[in-house]
């Protein structure tokens, strides 16, 4: 069975609770098992993983290599200011879509810049949980 990795960083674990009218009101656990169901629609399976941790998120990168088709990547607040995890997805062949929830590029100017996007093969920003989804989709879609 074909695999994608839902991968969140700092914060996301707070999902439903965090500014819910920037961020929304699912839970993380809510758009994990939103992401599962629409993935086993396609005989996909999904493994989630968040850690407020830089260093846990490159582990969980490096130990992808060959393992997945895609990851599916919010790194919160990490996206303005990690070269490290910018490097770990350099480092692996699995392609990474990185998510936002919200419209990075309509809130303060730190946050329009991404360190990742360059190394990512695709960008979902300001359509909520239903980003998640959408890059999902966007990796089962071209596999076939």
């Amino acid at each position: 069975m074909k695999k994608l990795m839902l991968l969140n960083g700092p914060n996301l674990n707070r999902l439903g609770k965090r500014e819910p009218d920037i961020y929304g009101s699912k839970t993380l656990l809510d758009i994990e098992k939103d992401v599962l169901e629409l993935v086993k629609t396609y005989d996909y399976d999904l493994n989630a993983f968040q850690s407020n941790h830089e260093g846990e998120l490159i582990d969980i990168i490096h130990q992808a290599d060959g393992i997945y088709e895609g990851i599916i990547f919010n790194p919160g607040a990490y996206t303005h200011t990690s070269i490290a995890l910018r490097d770990a997805i350099s480092s692996i062949s699995v392609p990474v879509i990185e998510v936002h929830l919200s419209n990075v590029h309509k809130r303060e100017d730190f946050r329009h810049q991404s360190l990742l996007a360059p190394v990512c093969v695709g960008q979902v920003v300001g359509l909520g949980a239903k980003g998640y989804s959408l890059a999902a989709l966007a990796f089962i879609q071209e596999e076939k």
